[in-house]
């Protein structure tokens, strides 16, 4: 469990409520999401007709890639799974636990790509909100699945949905703060355990932070107390990093090439979550993401900006690495060749 800073802390009668408000946070934290509910998700997606599959789990031999430090380190290859990242496992589950449509989502790509696959799959109608800003070719993408995708400014997205879920009757699928949603990303934390089964460090990328709460709490949770679990996000785009700093979920304006890192609020579940299992969220540039993407290429992935956040902390060494068994998981891997040419040198 991440540290509570101490300057939060005074002695006197407002210390014991302090004090008492972590506590049931912790509570809170572990009501919303427990191994058993970790478990049956993991079922769940293992049985799913979406074909989500069990990724490779790939050992990086030292001098592979231009690190200094050696250690053991292990990448997570969920862009290689269906839909081309890790967001069909949420997907998977969300959909299992509801009755059918309309459904409405919000996503910066790869969620609403997963939604989509998903939505047509099972014949259920659906809507995909993505910000102004997106690519044509990832509003494109979605709605060749069948869904209607409506552009909007990123600051209308979230009342847009509540207008629809109230005027239309639709049903809100979250993107990345919602417990079936978490729990099925957990499914990446309960592969990893399988073959490695207690890992020095994990290094995980975080938007909204429902794949870092998922995969936090599935490691934890199993009982891999001194696992050392990292969240990685932009220094752009860093909401769960300033919610931790200031001990609740916060919203701020954010630009990253990393997009699906991006989202303008951490998710509040996410965030009880991940503060009791997260032992830190670092943060890495744009421009070390672009190294990142351009090294994983070189060795023959292809992976997008938001995918290569996590990689891009370890080989920055932005923590100890010496000596220990790393795992870091690569999330996703669609980019276009317009857009990987921009960043691959």
């Amino acid at each position: 469990m991440r540290q509570i800073p101490t300057h939060s802390l005074t002695i006197d009668k407002n210390t014991h409520f302090f004090q008492f408000r972590i506590t049931t946070e912790m509570e809170e934290a572990q009501t919303l999401l427990s191994l058993q509910m970790l478990q049956e998700a993991r079922k769940t997606v293992q049985r799913s007709t979406l074909q989500v599959i069990k990724t490779p789990l790939i050992h990086l031999p030292h001098g592979a890639i231009p690190m200094k430090i050696n250690c053991n380190l292990y990448m997570k290859l969920e862009n290689m799974q269906t839909t081309g990242s890790f967001k069909i496992r949420g997907v998977a589950n969300q959909f299992s636990r509801r009755e059918s449509g309309p459904f409405i989502t919000m996503s910066a790509g790869n969620y609403g790509k997963a939604f989509a696959y998903a939505s047509k799959h099972f014949g259920h109608q659906g809507k995909v909100l993505m910000a102004d800003t997106a690519p044509a070719s990832k509003t494109a993408l979605i709605a060749s699945y069948g869904v209607e995708v409506e552009q909007i400014p990123s600051k209308s997205l979230l009342p847009t949905v509540e207008q629809l879920v109230k005027d239309q009757k639709m049903i809100f699928l979250d993107p990345f703060d919602d417990i079936d949603l978490i729990a099925g990303h957990g499914s990446i934390g309960l592969e990893i355990l399988e073959e490695i089964p207690n890992p020095d460090v994990v290094a995980v990328c975080c938007g909204g932070g429902g794949l870092l709460a998922g995969v936090a709490a599935a490691i934890k949770l199993s009982g891999c107390t001194t696992t050392n679990i990292y969240g990685v996000e932009p220094k752009e785009a860093c909401t769960m990093y300033r919610s931790f700093s200031e001990n609740k979920p916060v919203s701020m304006d954010v630009k990253s090439i990393a997009t699906g890192l991006a989202p303008p609020f951490a998710g509040s579940k996410s965030f009880q979550i991940c503060s009791q299992h997260v032992k830190e969220i670092l943060l890495v540039s744009d421009d070390e993401i672009k190294a990142a993407v351009s090294m994983l290429y070189k060795i023959g992935l292809v992976v997008e900006p938001s995918g290569a956040a996590a990689f891009a902390a370890i080989v920055g060494e932005k923590i100890n690495l010496k000596g220990k068994t790393v795992v870091v998981l690569i999330t996703g891997g669609n980019v276009s060749p317009e857009e990987l040419c921009c960043i691959v040198h």
